[in-house]
């Protein structure tokens, strides 16, 4: 008798794998939010208040200031905090993903409990919202440079532990033309040549001797920092003129520089923020909305499949790391020509690192490396604000600051991000 559809063995159901739950954002947040209460809310003063400066005299039109009694409005922040760490924990038990404006609005509300308790009853000072924002923007230059940087070389297969050495390459020789020639416009544009070359050392060890990558990236910064400061101890020392601190001046844009906190943070830079609006925005296109992006990240996935298609691999990593090194380069021209200093010893201060930092955060894409370079300048900026209303916080905590920030938002932010699958393996046909 010939079986009917219905006496058919039902197939088996796919069932997809449960995603685990994941807490660790969740409690990270919710004890930063429970530190910030007992600290900055029960520890403000009762009856003192903070006062906050937005707007500038040259704006089109004027914000008034605003003061806010300090203990309240810190615990407020800090209680906005908590609940905000509750709904992740509410959302990681769902299995679900929070959106992108609760780090964001959290952020806000802890850093706001801390500028009150900070300011509190100091009628003499007031924060400086504006230049807050203003100096975040400018001193995460570098750290966008140098994750930018990460990001090209580690899509396409190669780790860039050097750039910090990158970055300080990038300012010594800026530095060096600049005054050689006596523009810094000229610098500006050496600068992403030096960055290139220590790419193309890293490159060559890489793709041609298959050399542990991480080796050979700490190796590159060890012998850029002994090379700059034997030249700078020696050529730079004995002939001053060959280390002048020559800046860029800022740009206006016309009618959009005017517009109250926006003109003064976004148009009113120099040159090297304006360049860094194209790079960042041209990379993210050009990484995810083109051939060429789709190629680099195959064979960052996977290399084998990519050189049967007839991708050349191994030259297409060494390009991607030798423009990922003019683009960190380019970044430690922020250090001398950006922003008018002379070169020193070691002036790059691990920032390499920090933009490593960057790029994980940021999820290796350019769009992410902004966000997440703006968080450490930020942290950054709030240093060199605490300092000047003369915060309680010891100078040397205050000096800590953008790195303890880069601790947090690694081990508590990242969650489980995953590096391209072929990062640091070496192409071998």
């Amino acid at each position: 008798m010939t079986a009917t559809v219905a006496d058919a063995p039902a197939a088996p159901a796919s069932s997809a794998p449960i995603p685990p739950k994941r807490f660790g954002a969740a409690i990270t947040l919710g004890v930063v939010a429970l530190l910030s209460l007992v600290i900055f809310g029960f520890g403000s003063a009762s009856g003192a208040s903070t006062t906050f400066v937005v707007a500038r005299p040259t704006d089109f039109f004027a914000i008034p200031s605003f003061t806010l009694p300090s203990q309240l409005a810190a615990i407020v922040f800090s209680v906005i905090g908590l609940a905000l760490a509750g709904w992740t924990a509410y959302r990681a038990n769902q299995r679900r993903k929070v959106g992108l404006w609760v780090p964001v609005v959290y952020g806000m509300a802890i850093m706001g409990a801390l500028l009150t308790w900070a300011g509190a009853g100091r009628d003499a000072t007031s924060i400086q919202l504006t230049g807050l924002l203003t100096s975040s923007l400018f001193l995460a230059v570098p750290l966008v440079f140098g994750a930018l940087a990460g990001t090209l070389c580690e899509r396409s297969g190669i780790i860039n532990i050097a750039i910090e050495g990158q970055l300080l390459a990038g300012a010594f020789l800026a530095a060096l033309i600049a005054s050689m020639v006596g523009n810094a416009y000229v610098g500006l544009i050496a600068a992403p040549i030096a960055g290139a070359l220590v790419g193309l050392v890293l490159a060559i060890f890489a793709t041609k001797y298959w050399v542990n990558q991480i080796v050979v990236g700490v190796v590159l910064n060890m012998l850029v920092l002994g090379l700059t400061n034997f030249f700078f101890s020696t050529v730079m020392t004995e002939n001053g003129d060959l280390n002048q601190p020559l800046g860029m001046p800022k740009l206006a844009i016309p009618l959009l520089s005017k517009i109250p906190v926006i003109g003064p943070v976004l148009f009113n830079q120099n040159l090297l923020v304006y360049i860094l609006y194209v790079v960042v925005a041209v990379l993210q296109i050009m990484l995810f909305r083109s051939r060429w992006g789709l190629r680099v990240r195959a064979v960052g996935e996977h290399p084998k499949a990519a050189d049967t298609v007839g991708i050349q691999v191994n030259r297409t990593r060494v390009r991607n790391t030798v423009l990922g090194g003019a683009i960190a380069g380019l970044g430690g021209a922020f250090f001398t020509v950006a922003s008018g200093l002379a070169f020193g010893k070691e002036m790059t201060a691990g920032k390499g690192y920090i933009a490593l930092a960057a790029m994980i955060l940021g999820r290796w894409s350019p769009r992410g490396a902004l966000a997440a370079a703006l968080l450490f300048g930020f942290a950054d900026a709030l240093r060199a604000q605490l300092g000047a209303i003369g915060s309680p916080i010891p100078s040397q905590f205050l000096a800590m600051f953008p790195y303890i920030a880069t601790i947090f938002a690694v081990a508590g932010l990242v969650g489980h991000a995953r590096p391209p699958a072929s990062e640091g393996i070496p192409y071998k046909k």
